[in-house]
């Protein structure tokens, strides 16, 4: 079992920046991959940027350039910075972790873009 909680998200005006924090309740070495998604009102979750145990990145087309997705094992955390931030990102952040066959969800944390 793993508990996630996130932290970081907020209101922020349109080109500002943000970093979301996801800070896991055991090591996360063994977690094959971590990510973030997020979910906009009557929208379905999008992944947006995740990073595997070995460090390779994917992030979705829109926000390529602007979020840099990274992971600290000794931390059991892993971050989302987000700069250049658009009306458009505005989401509950959700983070995501995977084990073998085992998914663990953050609560999500509420990130809000003003134009």
């Amino acid at each position: 079992q793993a508990q996630l909680v996130e932290s970081g998200g907020g209101l922020v005006q349109a080109g500002g920046t943000l970093r979301l924090t996801c800070t896991i309740s055991r090591s996360i070495f063994s977690i094959n991959v971590m990510g973030w998604y997020r979910q906009a009102p009557g929208k379905q979750r999008e992944l947006v940027a995740a990073i595997t145990s070995g460090s390779i990145t994917n992030y979705a087309d829109s926000v390529k350039g602007r979020f840099t997705i990274s992971r600290d094992n000794a931390k059991n955390t892993v971050y989302l910075q987000m700069n250049s931030l658009k009306p458009e990102d505005t989401a509950v952040y959700y983070c995501h972790a995977k084990s073998g066959i085992m998914n663990y969800w953050g609560q999500g944390t509420q990130v809000t873009v003003s134009s």
